[in-house]
């Protein structure tokens, strides 16, 4: 998607009036929460905010987006660094395993 697009969703469910770089919507919550029990959910990212942050860090695009994914991936199984605190640290240090996993795969460069 692109920072319009995000931005719609982002203001049509949760309220909040600015692009952001992902969102993630669960399937497992909402009036029908069986109908799809086998997936996750789905993941929406703004290609245009990740192509920015990916030019402010040592990493590129790819990079970004792997990250990205892995970090709304996360909000889906629950992890929720909005909390902030141990939640928190919880999640930064998940990211960062699943991160380095896909490293030492080869996907993604070092």
């Amino acid at each position: 998607m692109d920072d319009r697009q995000i931005e719609e969703l982002n203001r049509t469910y949760l309220c909040r009036t600015y692009p952001t770089d992902v969102l993630s919507f669960p399937m497992t919550g909402g009036p029908f929460p069986s109908v799809q029990s086998h997936l996750l959910g789905d993941v929406v990212i703004s290609v245009e905010t990740a192509a920015r942050q990916a030019a402010s860090r040592p990493a590129g695009l790819y990079e970004e987006l792997a990250f990205l994914l892995s970090h709304g991936i996360l909000h889906l199984i629950g992890f929720d660094h909005e909390q902030g605190g141990s939640e928190q640290r919880r999640m930064r240090r998940m990211e960062q395993k699943l991160l380095k996993t896909l490293q030492a795969e080869g996907l993604l460069s070092a």
